[in-house]
This record gives structure tokens, C-alpha cells and sequence, in this order.
């Protein structure tokens, strides 16, 4: 039974208040200028996942608020969506200093901040926007230059849904011929929801009221078979997006 989304938002907001806007977990408490949780539809049924906050989005604390965030709105309303129909996170919650990538101590103190959103919004589809959301919540090792539009059933603690690696926003903005590989890739959205819903969807139960932290839930692969075997390809050389290790 689907949860009113008055208790979702209530939920998301409470563990927000309660763990991560004072958040101390890793030393980028000490240079951020505020915590960016994420922003959006608590009940949205797609999650977009980035990599960490930026300049503008530790000013404003508001996620992808930057030009990649510009390119976003525009991919979303490619497909008929805007920010009010979808939830957008980062898998850090705070920038690190000069935009530098997250490094492993940070993802792993911000993992459980990340999945405990996800278990309150329970997202039927979650997309992952470059190589650090693909990785952390695929489980998998895989760069999104192998990975991007293949789309993957996973489960994330309790919650089954959907894994769909694009790149970047960023990466477009970097090398403009990347654009047309994300518009390509952002049109299959409506088709993977459709089809997301024609099976039902995740199966949405009560958002947990305890804002307390619990242990991080590493992500189950289900159907492991599935499009993302295409990185198992050799000859699949990594393109320059990718070794820029930006995205």
C-alpha cells in the first residue's frame, strides 16, 4: 500500500534534521559551508544520485543548482519531467574542498545517509549520474562508460528498484558531443517507469519513523544476468569522460 506522501516528507525531513544537516561523520564538516541533503518529491517515484555538491550547491544548499544542474532540467523536461516530479541527491552531502573527487573514507562515513533516503522515498527507479553513485550503488566495479543506459535490478537494504547508470551532466559540459548520448539515454526514463509500474513497482511500506542511523545496506543484484554484463566486454575501452574521472 502506498504511503501518503505527507508521511514521506515528514519522515525525510525528520532524519534529515536529526542526522545529516549537523552531520560530523568524515572532516568535510569543517570546510563545507552547509550540508546539501537533496531536494525534490519525498514520493517521487525516480531518484537521481549524483557524485558531491559543488560551489553553488554549498552556497545554496540545494543539489545541482550549478550549469550541470541547468543541463539536468533541461534533460528532464526532454521528458516531459521537472525537479518537482523527481527527488535529486548526491552520494556526499557536503563539497570537497575545489570540487576534488569524494575519496573512500567520505563515501563510506556518507553511505548510510544516502540509503536510509532511499528506504523513506523508496524510488522505483533510481539514476545514477557518473562513476561514484553507479559503483556505490551497484556494488559492482564497473566505469559508466561500460555501464550507462543498462539499466539493473538491485536491492538496496529492503527496497527493490531499479538501477539506471547515465553520466554526468558535467560530462557534457566538458565535452559537448556527450550531450546526444544523454539526451539518447534520458528517453528510455518514461519507457523503464512505465515498465516499472506495469510489474508493480517496489512495493512502498510505512517510511520509518527512526531517525537514528543504522548500518549501511549494501545493495543485493537481482537478475545479475542482465544488460550490465556489457562491461564484462574487453574491447570496451574506457572513453575520455570517463578517464577524466570526473564522471
Amino acid at each position: 500500500m502506498d504511503v501518503p506522501a505527507t508521511d514521506r516528507a515528514a519522515s525525510l525531513a525528520a532524519y534529515h534534521q536529526a542526522q545529516v544537516l549537523d552531520c560530523v561523520r568524515c572532516p568535510l564538516h569543517a570546510t563545507r559551508t552547509q550540508v546539501v541533503p537533496g531536494s525534490g518529491d519525498p514520493d517521487a517515484r525516480v531518484m537521481f544520485v549524483g557524485e558531491a555538491p559543488g560551489y553553488h550547491e554549498d552556497r545554496l544548499g540545494v543539489p545541482f543548482v550549478g550549469q550541470a544542474g541547468k543541463l539536468l532540467d533541461q534533460l528532464l523536461a526532454g521528458i516531459g519531467l521537472t525537479r518537482d516530479d523527481v527527488f535529486v541527491a548526491n552520494v556526499l552531502k557536503c563539497r570537497p574542498p575545489e570540487n576534488r573527487d569524494p575519496q573512500p573514507a567520505e563515501i563510506a562515513a556518507c553511505e548510510d545517509h544516502l540509503l536510509r533516503q532511499v528506504a523513506i522515498i523508496q524510488p522505483t527507479l533510481i539514476c545514477t549520474l557518473g562513476n561514484f553513485s553507479t559503483k556505490l550503488l551497484s556494488g559492482r566495479p564497473d566505469g559508466i562508460s561500460r555501464v550507462h543506459g543498462c539499466e539493473l535490478e538491485i536491492t538496496l537494504g529492503q527496497t527493490p528498484t531499479l538501477l539506471y547508470p547515465l553520466y554526468h551532466p558535467a560530462a557534457a559540459l566538458y565535452m559537448p558531443a556527450m550531450r546526444s548520448v544523454l539526451e539518447e539515454d534520458f528517453a528510455r526514463i518514461p519507457a523503464l517507469i512505465a515498465a516499472a509500474d506495469a510489474r508493480g513497482g517496489a512495493a512502498r511500506s510505512d517510511p520509518d519513523p527512526d531517525p537514528r542511523p543504522r548500518e549501511a545496506a549494501h545493495p543485493t543484484v537481482v537478475g545479475g544476468d542482465g544488460a550490465m554484463a556489457v562491461a564484462d566486454d574487453p574491447q570496451h575501452a574506457p572513453d575520455p569522460a570517463e578517464q577524466l574521472g570526473l564522471f
